[in-house]
């Protein structure tokens, strides 16, 4: 049987890092050991492992995203596996099980982890830091990642400490070949309901056909700028947009007094994706700290990891898009009449001796709505970009969607006459 102590003083010589009291040590393993992971029944490990991560993976292609990947439990993968069980019928109570492992099985036909070679492009155009002074920000030419570890992190959905744990000792630098997870390419389908739950920190959209297609974590607003309440709808869409600072009409920075244009990138306010709602100044974007989702506060607007964002900017339509914030105490169940069965729709499982799941895949009470992978990608119409701080008074009623916006109206001029924003980049396999 191991000493306690002497493991203490081991992982404190090998420079380990030790989770909170009550979970386990954060142990070494490789990308190897996330590939043979399997899951042997009860709660998923405390502290980072290989398992974690492997249904983190799996989450995240089947469109209930976990936000980054990390292999630790915790809140944001927790929220995955309660909207997974949402959407597949399964009893709602955030924790692993044999019918959720069986279900994600269905996502693992290929490795979940994968190779990945630097190149010198990843090595470009970083940024030295990003200053959090807005006048600072303001004369930067770009909010560029500011490390490969977290352009490769935002590629392939990961917290860039993540990717550090499971390559040590290997330079991050062109030409080192290191190990990485293989998230799927950004879904695809059209999004014609998006339903935000301000309790649970959830964004999931869903097609015409009442199906959910993506569920995200999110952040959304805070105590003092609220998110807004009721039902909006999409009025613009801007791929990689600037951000206008307005101490007038938004939150002030002490010590700026006067508007200020932050460049675009994916360090910026609003990081790589704005979608602007019908009401005046509130929207949906990215962040430049992903794995903050759950800590961090908002002013008013719902923040997205930089990837979940993109991919929803993909699947929405401008005045074809309806946005609901659901009121407190109100859950995405609770507004689609999904509300938890009391036991799974099929049998109990049992898992195999050896610890390793059952190969049988269980039918849910309601099939899986993915939408369909090959669909042809839609067509992005052209951005209003605006900035994304919320208006001094969040209660004030929802103005006309073709009215003058006044933080649009801030930027026309931004972006070239007749600009068109580009179709998102694929990401790599």
């Amino acid at each position: 049987m191991p000493n306690p102590v002497r493991t203490a003083l081991l992982a404190l010589a090998l420079g380990w890092a030790w989770p909170a009291l009550g979970q386990t040590p954060d142990l070494p393993f490789t990308a190897a050991d996330i590939e043979a992971a399997q899951y042997g029944g009860g709660a998923l490990p405390g502290g980072r492992s290989a398992l974690t991560a492997k249904v983190q993976l799996l989450l995240d292609r089947s469109g209930t995203s976990p936000g980054v990947i990390d292999g630790f439990k915790g809140g944001m993968s927790q929220s995955a596996i309660l909207a997974f069980e949402r959407r597949t019928g399964l009893p709602q109570d955030g924790i692993m099980d044999p019918h959720v492992w069986n279900l994600l099985q269905s996502f693992a036909v290929r490795p979940v982890t994968q190779s990945y070679t630097i190149t010198a492009e990843d090595a470009a155009g970083l940024a030295a830091s990003i200053p959090t002074d807005y006048a600072e920000k303001a004369l930067m030419p770009a909010m560029a990642h500011t490390s490969i570890a977290e352009r490769l992190g935002e590629r392939f959905h990961m917290d860039e400490k993540f990717i550090q744990f499971l390559n040590p000792g290997i330079d991050l630098v062109p030409g080192a070949t290191i190990q990485v997870m293989a998230p799927n390419p950004p879904l695809r389908g059209e999004v014609t309901r998006i339903i935000i739950d301000k309790d649970n920190r959830r964004v999931a959209g869903y097609n015409a056909r009442g199906e959910m297609l993506v569920d995200y974590p999110a952040t959304i607003g805070s105590s003092v700028t609220p998110s807004p309440q009721g039902a909006h709808n999409v009025r613009t869409v801007a791929i990689n947009p600037n951000y206008t600072y307005n101490p007038d009409v938004n939150f002030r920075q002490e010590g700026n007094d006067r508007p200020l244009v932050i460049p675009p990138g994916p360090n910026g306010p609003v990081g790589t994706v704005w979608i602007g709602l019908t009401k005046p100044t509130y929207g949906i974007h990215g962040t430049p700290t992903p794995s903050q989702l759950f800590h961090n506060q908002s002013m008013g607007c719902v923040r997205l990891t930089n990837w979940d964002a993109e991919e929803l900017a993909g699947m929405v339509r401008i005045g074809g898009t309806e946005v609901q914030f659901l009121d407190a105490g109100v859950s995405i169940a609770d507004a689609t009449g999904t509300a938890a069965p009391s036991t799974p729709p099929v049998a109990a499982i049992a898992l195999p001796e050896d610890g390793t799941a059952a190969a049988a895949t269980p039918d849910p009470a309601q099939p899986l709505a993915l939408p369909d992978p090959l669909a042809a990608p839609q067509a992005q119409a052209a951005p209003v970009p605006e900035a994304a701080a919320p208006a001094t008074d969040p209660a004030a009623p929802a103005s006309d969607p073709l009215s003058p916006d006044p933080l649009s109206n801030a930027l026309t001029d931004a972006l070239p006459q007749g600009f068109v924003v580009p179709p998102l980049d694929p990401a790599q396999p």
